[in-house]
């Protein structure tokens, strides 16, 4: 269990009102949230997860075709 007590959360600049995600790095993981429902649940990641996401991302794993 990670203990989220001393998450620092970080928003995109590029984030709307509408609500975005927020990340924490807590503890060697990467800990992830609803801007809208900060009480809400929070996704937790292991380094070489999150690093997996990202490299999917800036891959095109996840682009709509």
């Amino acid at each position: 269990m990670v203990d989220m007590s001393s998450a620092v959360w970080r928003k995109s600049t590029l984030s709307t009102v509408n609500g975005c995600v927020e990340v924490a790095f807590v503890e060697s993981h990467v800990a992830v949230r609803d801007s809208k429902e900060r009480h809400g649940p929070i996704l937790v990641f292991t380094a070489a997860e999150w690093a997996a996401f990202v490299h999917g991302v800036r891959d095109g794993q996840f682009d709509p075709t």
